[in-house]
């Protein structure tokens, strides 16, 4: 049922379709100093903000988004597809690996323009990691999935060096692997004593954000699946776990798809049914204690949302606003998403934000860009 659903995901958010974050340390991998957030919604102007898309020449669907800089971005998706731009996006490369051309890509993380690692999905050897240290001119197959019943779902990486990539549960047990140098090795991560994933819990792979990184090491896993949607924590770069529940429902098509943290304390997830895109009840929530509680917002997102963010916003209103994005809209928070108010209404998959400016992916070959503020 698991892989259905997986198969099933891709084509139901096609029928709808009609920072260096703080959380995600994919590209400086050094996580930015926390802004205090604005009290209210009430004291922020009105929004006018808008997505700008950008000439891709593609169209391939880019789950997987890497944000180094303001100018230097990567975005991988499907039919092995992964582009490049150096220049904010007024020109994209091509620079996806010719070995994965009929495999998808559905997460990356970057920390220069010539310097990234990618991820593949599917059961087993389908799931996959290429490195290339040169702009993508070439790349080395780095780590494949050797068990059946693996999956890769999303990577993060807390700092330049270390990361760690989430399959689904092998054996029953939390499933990760590590590496230490950038991504050009990766080794099984003992997890025996991490609390045990429920029997049908999973991860959605969705946008690259199900796994996200923070301060000091800090890990969280957002999970779905089951018959209750719940956090993993780790405070160690996955040495040693705990899991909370959230309030977010969760079923084989629902549960949470990204999971995002400001600061060691304030964080948001998001997700929802992806069979039911429309549906606003309980498909996000906020922390302020770190991930050990959450709490519905009094404001929902406009409907099922796959990929958040953080960005810094300087000037008058300075302070930090949250960013969610889904195949029916996208909507922003300035209270630590206790409300969130809508951007538009066109669809994207996954976002990230760098320095005021946030750039987000999803079908057709979407790359969009918005600009939020300075810092």
């Amino acid at each position: 049922m698991m892989r259905l659903s997986r198969a099933a995901l891709g084509a139901a958010c096609a029928l709808t379709v009609g920072l260096t974050a703080y959380t995600g340390m994919p590209a400086s991998a050094a996580p930015a100093a926390s802004s205090p957030i604005a009290g209210s919604v009430a004291a922020k102007p009105a929004a006018t903000l808008a997505w700008r898309d950008l000439p891709t020449g593609s169209t391939a669907r880019f789950r997987g988004l890497a944000v180094v800089s303001r100018d230097v971005v990567w975005a991988a998706g499907y039919d092995g597809t992964i582009l490049r731009t150096v220049d904010a996006g007024a020109t994209w490369a091509s620079v996806g690996p010719a070995a994965a051309a009929a495999l998808q890509f559905r997460d990356i993380e970057a920390t220069s323009a010539s310097h990234a690692v990618a991820m593949t999905v599917g059961s087993g050897e389908e799931s996959r990691i290429y490195v290339t240290d040169d702009g993508g001119a070439s790349w080395v197959e780095a780590d494949r999935m050797t068990d059946p019943a693996g999956f890769y779902d999303c990577m993060a990486f807390t700092d330049r060096l270390r990361g760690v990539v989430l399959s689904d549960p092998v054996g029953g047990v939390l499933t990760l692997k590590a590496t230490t140098d950038g991504g050009h090795t990766w080794r099984s991560v003992d997890t025996s004593r991490a609390p045990a994933p429920l029997a049908t819990e999973y991860y959605f792979a969705g946008s690259g954000t199900c796994l996200s990184a923070g301060v000091g090491g800090r890990l969280a896993i957002g999970t779905g699946g089951a018959d209750r949607a719940r956090v993993f924590l780790s405070d160690d770069r996955g040495a040693s776990w705990s899991v909370v529940d959230t309030p977010v429902a969760a079923s084989g098509s629902a549960g949470i798809f990204s999971v995002r943290f400001m600061d060691a304390r304030r964080g948001v997830i998001v997700g929802g049914d992806y069979l039911a895109p429309d549906s606003r009840d309980a498909i996000a929530a906020w922390t302020a204690d770190g991930g050990r509680t959450w709490s519905l917002p009094d404001v929902a997102p406009g409907g099922y949302r796959s990929g958040a963010a953080y960005a810094a916003v300087g000037g008058p209103n300075a302070g930090v606003a949250a960013i969610a994005v889904g195949p029916t809209g996208s909507d922003m928070s300035w209270d630590g998403g206790r409300t969130w108010r809508p951007i538009d209404g066109s669809s994207l998959d996954t976002v990230q934000c760098v320095a005021g400016r946030c750039y987000a992916s999803g079908a057709g070959g979407r790359v969009a860009v918005l600009e939020v503020g300075s810092r």
